[in-house]
């Protein structure tokens, strides 16, 4: 009887007179307190919970504010013309100077996938506020560390699952689902955490791509440091679109762990992994050796990575050692000088000139000395991606596919000078019979080396003479062979880099981990090693102030000059008779001038890349 009644009464509203609108809320409760469920003309009421209501984040406003087209409340209400809710154009206009997240909400929800046209209905964007945000109950939870937050986010799988019910089957199957929605680790991360909230875009986005990197190592910052040492995270971080990120190899929904036979990274589904990218199409097709890669190995694991574990210590053993010695070389030998610098007058220049280099040694140089800040102008970009420099100069050089195309192509024509030079040397020593393998002629370490060296350190505390060189000192030799470990690292570790598919045909993929190693840390020392002590050696010496030093170019020095600096060899030289042999006329000034100014410019660019190279291992 009471129901009949009831029902009877709605349907007598509409013709019943229409209350007066209020400002606040007590009207609508009348039907929408969520307590009744009523029928009006067969449609179901809206159930609003007045206390979930007050708790929201618009508990304190009245309904009209939003719901300002309704004139009426005679059920269904009557609308005027007033336009639809619009939760973005509310807020804008409640702004003021601590609202900017808001502002920047609003602006990120306009430019995303979401704030898009619906393909089945253009007329509608693909989700609104109120399909993420319930408008009437919203409330995030504001203690992070409270059950309720935790509920909050382990309640956003199944908010997006709504309209992305695949990555949410996929999601709830993976780690960091089981971890949420399963293990209840409010820490484990959730949709939101890599696709924002508002700025959402599509995985195939470049700034996506690259930001998930950053997104990922929020919660694996070691795996992300090492990512980061290798090809594929130096090339993401300076911009390349078509390089391999933390989904690419572990799957953007569907992460297992490593020992998961499901895992797209686990080692019997590893090689299928790469082959998505290595193809042999685009890219040569990944062969064994990739199957035991490991992206994430780092030197300080001698169990799980010795190759990484010994390679690191060699070749660091190495760069200390070459460089402290050097370093300490060197600052002796400029005090020395530069006290004796005042006392020592330079003899009148006699006018005579004695040939050091012929001029195929001359340009070898040349190339050799461009082709080398090539290769670590663009090696060094790309092994320093972090610092602030790198993207300047990768954008410079057309990005890193171009920088690899420039690399290699200088890595060829440098390796083509070294073997010319060996196959024109080689052969004319062999038939020269009179050229004594490890006479003052020779370039081969020889004892007296030894001795020069030991009596060199002696000059420098003011305890004996300075040696007299002969043709070539221990320095120069030393000069002259670390371009062969030099060629046979950088070389032999380059060749692995850029021909992976053969190298993962005989070894294991370790050895792209340490090809890496030596490739950067030899480069490394090379820059350093040229720019500071090849540098001092030849330019900045007080006694050769002021640089530049311009034998390697003109080809000859003055006698006076050979006499101080070689003093043994012009003895030789004139005791055998035959120095008239190796006099040659003075170079024209213009050829004098033009070493000059080639040689200043070699050494401005060889500093600063030099002072880039320290910076970017001083912030890695």
């Amino acid at each position: 009887m009471i129901t009949r009644l009831l029902f009877l009464i709605l349907q007598l509203l509409p013709w019943m007179p229409s209350p007066a609108l209020a400002d606040d809320n007590e009207a609508c409760w009348r039907c929408h307190d969520g307590v009744r469920e009523l029928l009006v003309q067969s449609h179901p009421l809206q159930a609003i919970h007045r206390e979930r209501y007050a708790q929201g984040v618009h508990g304190r406003m009245a309904c009209r504010e939003c719901h300002t087209g309704i004139v009426a409340l005679d059920p269904p209400h009557q609308q005027g013309t007033a336009p639809k809710i619009d939760c973005a154009a509310c807020h804008e206009k409640r702004m003021g100077e601590k609202e900017a997240r808001i502002r920047r909400n609003i602006d990120h929800y306009r430019q995303s996938f979401h704030a898009r046209p619906n393909p089945d209905d253009p007329t509608i964007p693909n989700a609104t506020c109120h399909e993420c945000h319930d408008t009437h109950f919203f409330a995030i939870p504001r203690d992070q560390a409270s059950p309720a937050h935790a509920a909050w986010r382990a309640n956003i799988p199944a908010l997006c699952g709504k309209c992305h019910d695949d990555p949410l089957e996929r999601y709830a199957a993976s780690i960091h689902g089981v971890e949420l929605l399963e293990k209840h680790n409010p820490r484990a991360p959730t949709c939101t955490d890599c696709h924002d909230t508002h700025a959402i875009t599509g995985s195939h986005i470049p700034t996506f791509t690259q930001n998930a990197t950053e997104t990922c190592g929020k919660c694996h910052p070691r795996n992300l440091a090492s990512y980061r040492r290798f090809y594929h995270g130096q090339a993401n971080r300076l911009g390349a679109k078509a390089t391999a990120n933390c989904f690419h190899c572990h799957d953007s929904h569907a992460t297992r762990a490593v020992q998961d036979p499901g895992a797209t990274i686990h080692p019997g589904n590893r090689l299928k992994t790469c082959q998505k990218c290595h193809d042999g199409q685009k890219r040569p097709l990944a062969t064994t050796g990739f199957g035991s890669f490991t992206p994430h190995a780092h030197s300080d694991d001698l169990n799980r990575f010795p190759g990484m574990w010994i390679a690191s210590r060699l070749i660091h053993g190495l760069t200390w050692g070459v460089m402290l010695f050097f370093l300490i070389h060197a600052a002796l030998w400029f005090r020395r000088e530069w006290r004796e610098r005042p006392h020592t007058p330079r003899p009148a220049p006699s006018g005579r000139h004695v040939r050091r280099f012929p001029w195929f040694w001359r340009a070898a140089h040349l190339l050799f000395a461009l082709t080398v800040m090539t290769l670590l102008v663009t090696g060094m970009t790309l092994h320093n991606a972090h610092a602030p420099w790198a993207p300047v100069l990768a954008k410079l050089m057309g990005g890193p596919a171009s920088m690899g195309w420039i690399h290699r192509g200088a890595a060829l024509l440098m390796t083509g000078i070294f073997a010319l030079h060996l196959l024109i040397l080689v052969p004319r020593l062999i038939r020269d019979k009179n050229f004594v393998w490890f006479g003052p002629d020779s370039l081969l370490p020889n004892r007296r080396d030894f001795r020069d060296c030991r009596a060199m350190f002696l000059w420098f505390l003011g305890r004996g003479e300075k040696p007299r060189f002969e043709r070539w000192t221990y320095y120069e030799k030393f000069d002259y062979w670390a371009v062969f470990w030099g060629m046979a690292l950088i070389g032999g570790s380059g060749v692995v880099l850029a021909f992976p598919h053969v190298a993962g045909e005989h070894f294991g993929g370790w050895v792209f981990n340490v090809a890496l190693l030596l490739h950067g840390e030899e480069a490394f020392l090379a820059a350093v090693f040229l720019f500071t002590i090849h540098f001092f050696n030849n330019h900045f010496l007080p006694s050769r102030l002021p640089p530049p030093e311009t034998v390697i170019f003109t080809g000859s020095d003055a006698e006076e000059k050979l006499r101080r600096e070689h003093p043994a060899y012009h003895e030789r030289l004139l005791a055998t008779h035959t120095l008239e042999r190796h006099l040659v006329p003075p170079p024209a000034r213009a050829l004098v001038w033009g070493a000059k100014l080639l040689g200043l410019l070699l050494i401005g660019c060889g500093l600063i890349l030099l002072v880039l190279t320290l910076h970017g291992a001083l912030t890695a």
